[in-house]
């Protein structure tokens, strides 16, 4: 990761991830982005997830694993289909806006976590700071590397990250995946 937003650029995200959270959650048309007005990084393609969480319980939380577009774009998009379109919940209610606070989580570029062994898997990943990707085929899934918190067993972690691939939680052990890892620069309100 590079040397890190600054306190203003965050300020900013978190400022255009709010107004878009709110705009959505009333169904209200988002105001379009005045690229031109932003920070040069915050017009730079960026990846990230938007994490929405209401009394610090997890409330919703999508994005992106590779940059497509710019990372102001990018944050307001999620900030929306977190609050909107996580198949886990049901839709934020505006009556629910007053409660919801948002995390920002940039991302590095997914790497490749080259392995032979299953087994040499989970000696391999950095729990606090790996977010990790696993692809079986056409499944995907991933974690940001702050589910650590409350996985901290690398192992507990890979069956975990299974399950939410949709598959049994010791496919790890008996299948060889493509494994990626990133880095995040997490913020939030």
């Amino acid at each position: 990761m590079d040397e890190g937003l600054s306190t203003e650029e965050r300020s900013i995200l978190l400022r255009l991830a709010r107004k878009a959270l709110e705009s959505g959650v009333r169904h209200q048309p988002l105001e379009a982005l005045d690229l031109d007005s932003l920070p040069e990084r915050l017009r730079q393609p960026g990846a990230t997830f938007v994490t929405l969480t209401e009394r610090e319980m997890l409330r919703g939380c999508v994005g992106a694993l590779e940059a497509y577009q710019p990372l102001a774009e990018d944050v307001r998009e999620h900030a929306i289909t977190a609050a909107l379109e996580d198949y886990r919940f049901p839709p934020v209610s505006p009556e629910e806006l007053a409660w919801i606070k948002i995390e920002i989580s940039r991302l590095t570029a997914p790497v490749p976590l080259e392995y032979e062994l299953p087994e040499d898997l989970p000696k391999m990943l950095r729990p606090g700071v790996d977010g990790v990707v696993l692809r079986d085929r056409l499944r995907r899934a991933t974690f940001l590397p702050q589910v650590w918190e409350k996985l901290p067993d690398p192992r507990e972690f890979l069956g975990h990250l299974c399950m939410k691939m949709g598959v049994d939680a010791n496919h790890w052990r008996y299948h060889k995946l493509q494994v990626y890892t990133y880095q995040v620069e997490e913020f939030h309100e």
